[in-house]
């Protein structure tokens, strides 16, 4: 297997022809980091194209990622306007239209986890730019017709009560949509509960960007699986599938939830987590990631760590990538 270092350098680790792990070799090569982030976890170093069909994945800051195989493009939670602390408080958020074309110039797919600002409010103008579909809560759909994304490119993914989770399959993805929770982060609450149900107002204010229902998401493209947990809260009994190559794992909230790293490991068994949102969202993208203290990251790491020792856990650079 070529490991690519942050210069673009390559070297043999010596692991390719070895298929007696298979927990190790499916799972993202790790570099020991340099500076602030080696506090949370290892960094995770680009892994060489696997041939035939490798996936890459891109961390867009939050809980935002793009995930790219054979031309088709998924974005999921893409927040690339990072508005201000004090533009959040005070005014009506309006997509960085700049942003939005450097940082998410193409998509096939949208997926919205949930409908809070820094998940959805650049979503509709990334869909009428790019014209990718739309999956997610019936939130997100007022959401994105309210702004004018047609009808027929936006799917409500919410199942009926005790329905089978909704499965889509868009060119060499197949994405599940597996009921999930918000950590109650805010003194044991939701922070804006609720769902957007009217949109006549958009631009909206921050706090009327309602939760909405909250999905974990389960991909499978090229052999590989992933799952994208896009809050620090998770529903145990959606995961009927386990041991994923990568867990795309939130961070933000979670000592709210109760034995979150411990529950995470029973559920999912993932051979490799990369944490996310877990930076300061008020900060542009072009600027290096500051994690907030608050996050605690080191030791949900280590907690992450004791009770899934086969885990290999690490961050990416705000932008930065891998492929697996």
């Amino acid at each position: 297997m070529l490991a690519i270092d942050g210069n673009g350098e390559g070297e043999r680790d010596g692991g390719g022809d070895d298929d007696s792990d298979e927990r190790t070799a499916r799972a993202p090569h790790l570099v020991r980091p340099a500076g602030w982030w080696s506090m949370i976890a290892d960094t995770f170093s680009p892994r060489a194209l696997a041939p035939g069909g490798a996936v890459r994945v891109r961390w867009l800051g939050t809980a935002g990622f793009a995930i790219e195989h054979a031309g088709v493009v998924v974005l999921i939670d893409p927040y690339v306007t990072r508005a201000s602390l004090r533009r959040c408080l005070l005014e009506r958020l309006v997509p960085d239209a700049a942003a939005v074309a450097r940082h998410a110039p193409r998509a096939d797919v949208i997926i919205a986890g949930h409908t809070h600002f820094d998940h959805a409010l650049d979503i509709p103008a990334i869909a009428l730019r790019t014209g990718a579909t739309v999956f997610g809560s019936r939130s997100a759909v007022a959401l994105c017709r309210g702004s004018g994304v047609p009808a027929a490119r936006v799917r409500d993914v919410e199942r009926a009560p005790g329905g089978e989770p909704v499965v889509a399959e868009v060119g060499p993805f197949q994405l599940r949509f597996l009921p999930s929770a918000h950590s109650p982060l805010m003194l044991g609450r939701v922070p804006f509960p609720g769902d957007i149900a009217d949109c006549d107002q958009i631009p909206l204010r921050a706090e009327r960007y309602r939760c909405g229902a909250v999905f974990a998401v389960e991909i499978r493209v090229a052999g590989r699986h992933l799952v994208h947990l896009g809050s620090a809260e998770l529903v145990e009994a959606s995961f009927d599938r386990k041991e994923p190559d990568l867990l795309l794992l939130c961070v933000a909230g979670w000592t709210a939830s109760r034995d979150f790293p411990e529950r995470v490991a029973r559920a999912l068994s993932p051979r490799a987590v990369l944490l996310s949102h877990w930076d300061n969202f008020f900060l542009p993208l072009d600027r290096p990631a500051v994690a907030l203290p608050a996050m605690q990251g080191a030791r949900l790491t280590e907690r992450l760590g004791r009770a899934s020792r086969d885990t290999k856990i690490g961050v990416l650079p705000l932008l930065g990538e891998l492929w697996i």
